[in-house]
């Protein structure tokens, strides 16, 4: 998207408030509702709405209305809100012309107060031509769940830290001035990139230049990964500067050695087509055994001596964090405190040995002895045992034989009973029977008594209608005449 500056001259404060609303609503929102950014921002009067068809106007915001009434930022309003604050510290006046343009970022003019003119990067990941960066760069980390614009200001604020460690440990790279958001600050480098240089004075120079500066990266315990003729910058006097540092990597890294391997062989491939250069390749024969032909330049990453310094550790460099090297101090510690505590024990067992051999004897005779004695008191308690198991068998014969007694005792109560019970039941349906019949007999007479009477009909009943009502009367006086 194309930064129009001049919209940002007649944006007002409501207008800055209800960006900034938004903004903090897409912390745990992607799409932020109408009425949280209407909360956040809090304007008097229901002006949040006005405002937001203003900043829709400008495409400031982006409206999604396929879940819920939302909306999101855009990287140009991203970028206002970046500008604003940077141009309110004081750090530049004006935006200028743009001087690049990449796969994730875009670079432009920015001057001072003083007249003095800086560059401003604004980095735009998320791009078509550059959207597998979640695989290719560890920006999230332990991270699942990610926004473009959340990626953008990770990798911001990672190149401004690399940029001002390096700039300290006086490597040839832009010294870094300020950082907000997705936008660095940096001062101008003078220069050309090296793809768009066709002949050097001395390119063998430059040459050895470029691969000094990778060697020394690497014993830092950093290494660039991009290290390109896209990513290094060349003046009228062929002094040599390195830009572009989010993907920097630690040499702890598990890739480490191809990274390195891959940079070395840019610099080799461009400097071969590009100049003509050719490197001498030597074969060690010495030993008699064939060895493959390498360049004699050619840097190694296993020849390098990494303890020129540490900044990996220090900038917590992709592969090797702080927590990295806490786990390896302390499996040092374990695997020492293994080795001591073995040692001990064999000390330990080295000396008692001439002890147990005296006592060895005495313990077997006072083994011997128990045993004997053991023996005896296991004769006298199987005596014992012996005699009251029988006792206790003659108890169990007799305890059963009572119970046989008792048992046919109660088998004859029962029937006894069961007898009874028979009889009573008998008593009582012959009852049932008697009952019936005299409750016929008694309904018979009544109804001989009520045959001379009239049924008594419903107070309707002479009203013949045709309804349901007189159809329901008819009915009743057949009944009652039946």
């Amino acid at each position: 998207m194309k930064l129009d500056v001049d919209v940002l001259r007649y944006l007002s404060k409501d207008d800055f408030r209800v960006l900034t609303a938004v903004e903090m609503g897409m912390r745990n929102h992607e799409i932020v509702p109408a009425e949280l950014v209407d909360r956040i921002a809090s304007l008097k009067h229901g002006g949040t709405y006005k405002v937001l068809k203003n900043l829709l106007r400008h495409k400031l915001l982006h409206h999604d209305s396929s879940k819920y009434d939302g909306f999101r930022l855009t990287y140009l309003g991203y970028d206002f809100l970046a500008i604003k604050t940077l141009v309110k510290r004081g750090v530049f006046m004006a935006v200028g012309r743009q001087l690049g343009v990449g796969k994730e970022s875009d670079i432009f003019e920015v001057a001072c107060e003083d007249g003095t003119v800086l560059a401003m990067k604004l980095h735009r990941l998320g791009r078509t031509s550059f959207r597998a960066v979640k695989s290719k760069r560890d920006y999230l980390r332990h991270r699942s769940s990610y926004n473009w614009l959340y990626l953008s200001r990770l990798a911001a604020l990672k190149e401004f830290a690399f940029m001002k460690a390096l700039e300290e440990h006086g490597f040839p790279v832009p010294s870094a001035v300020d950082c907000n958001r997705h936008c660095v600050i940096m001062s101008l480098v003078q220069g050309y990139p090296l793809v768009q240089v066709k002949e050097l004075q001395n390119p063998e120079t430059v040459f050895n230049t470029i691969l000094g500066i990778v060697v020394r990266l690497a014993e830092h315990g950093l290494i660039h990964c991009d290290f390109n003729e896209f990513n290094i910058m060349i003046d009228d006097d062929e002094k040599i500067t390195m830009i572009d540092f989010p993907q920097m990597v630690s040499v702890s890294h598990q890739n480490a050695q191809m990274y390195f391997d891959r940079d070395v062989e840019c610099i080799f491939k461009f400097f071969r087509k590009r100049f003509n250069m050719s490197f001498q390749e030597n074969t060690d024969d010495a030993d008699g055994s064939d060895i493959e032909a390498d360049e004699s330049n050619r840097p190694t990453f296993s020849s390098i001596s990494k303890a020129s310094g540490f900044l990996d550790k220090e900038l917590a460099a992709s592969g090797f964090t702080r927590k990295d090297q806490d786990d390896i101090e302390k499996f040092i510690g374990d695997v020492t405190g293994k080795v001591i505590g073995s040692d001990d024990e064999g000390t330990d067992d080295g000396n008692d040995t001439g002890s147990d051999d005296e006592g060895a004897d005495n313990e077997h005779d006072s083994e011997s002895k128990e045993a004997d004695d053991i023996g005896v008191g296991s004769l006298r308690l199987v005596d014992k045992d012996e005699s009251t198991l029988k006792c206790n068998e003659e108890d169990e014969k007799v305890q059963i034989q009572q119970n046989c007694e008792i048992g046919q005792e109660s088998g004859l109560q029962t029937q006894e009973e069961s007898v009874e019970e028979e009889d009573n039941d008998t008593l009582n349906e012959h009852d049932a029977e008697l009952t019936k019949r005299i409750e016929k007999q008694r309904r018979r007479a009544v109804a001989a008594a009520r045959g001379g009477r009239k049924s008594l009909s419903s107070r309707n009943s002479y009203k013949d209608k045709g309804g349901k009502s007189s159809h329901n009367s008819k009915i009743q006086k057949q009944l009652s005449n039946w």
